[in-house]
């Protein structure tokens, strides 16, 4: 049923658009500025996509965006789906399915997160050396098919350690200041509490946010090369000095989306 599912939304899409991507992107909230360094676009919205969900989350368009950054095949998911949502997390990460199935085969994964090292501070922009869930769930329980992938899918390298380093060479020779660290899965939609910030500074967490490990999991388990980049929004609780709002996390995530931008239109045209 979910293969025959995800095979029925990629022959949707490929009656709509004539296009083989190599490099796909998953666009976090206020980052959706990306799309403007694509050339020859053609956007199909989610609510068409057989069996698709579709977020009504601020800062998300809901939309699959094709095109061409320098020479490179590129598709957008412009707008994500969240788990405090209320989907499944099967729903969740079927996207990263149906792009599999369409040729991706490495996957840039963005987002907005609040910042838990104190080194860090709002629009700083961070490369995930990993991850920590949080959320108590996983996109890959239930039965599995082994046509998509194997049964206990290795994590070793979460994020590529290859792509890593081809991300800081790129923000070097962009002079584009960047931190690494540990991305925390929260499940959200509250933010975390100050006593939880305490609780995942000290399992090793940099960062904490409300996406991207499910898509980072099966994006692995479907043999995809993932790169990780957040952007830090905001001080978590208990270190930040103001309250939280989704309008401040999209408004420094809109500043900082310009340099964000840039280096990832240079990684896509220098692609290995």
């Amino acid at each position: 049923m979910f293969y025959s599912q995800i095979m029925e939304a990629k022959s949707y899409i490929q009656s709509k658009v004539n296009r083989k991507p190599e490099i796909g992107i998953v666009l976090g909230s206020g980052l959706g500025a990306i799309v403007e360094a694509m050339e020859n676009i053609e956007t199909i919205p989610y609510e068409t996509i057989p069996h698709f969900p579709h977020s009504n989350i601020q800062g998300h368009a809901d939309q699959f965006v094709f095109g061409k950054i320098g020479n490179k095949e590129v598709v957008c998911m412009q707008g994500r789906f969240h788990y405090y949502e209320g989907f499944t997390m099967k729903q969740l990460t079927f996207p990263i399915y149906v792009l599999s199935q369409l040729g991706v085969k490495d996957l840039i994964v963005t987002n907005a997160c609040g910042g838990i090292n104190q080194d860090f501070e709002p629009g700083d922009l961070m490369i995930i050396s990993d991850y920590i869930n949080f959320l108590g769930d996983n996109p890959l329980i239930g039965d599995n098919d082994e046509r998509l992938g194997p049964r206990f899918p290795d994590m070793t390298e979460a994020y590529n350690h290859e792509l890593m380093d081809f991300a800081k060479d790129c923000a070097n020779q962009l002079n584009i200041p960047y931190k690494t660290g540990v991305y925390a899965l929260f499940n959200g939609p509250c933010y975390e509490t100050a006593a939880e910030i305490r609780a995942f500074k000290a399992l090793g967490a940099d960062a904490v946010g409300m996406s991207t490990v499910p898509e980072t999991m099966v994006a692995n388990y479907l043999g995809m090369r993932v790169l990780g980049i957040s952007c830090i929004t905001n001080m978590a609780t208990g270190i930040a000095k103001v309250k939280h709002s989704h309008e401040k996390v999209l408004e420094v995530a809109n500043n900082s989306s310009a340099k964000l931008c840039e280096w990832v239109q240079y990684m896509v045209e220098n692609w290995k």
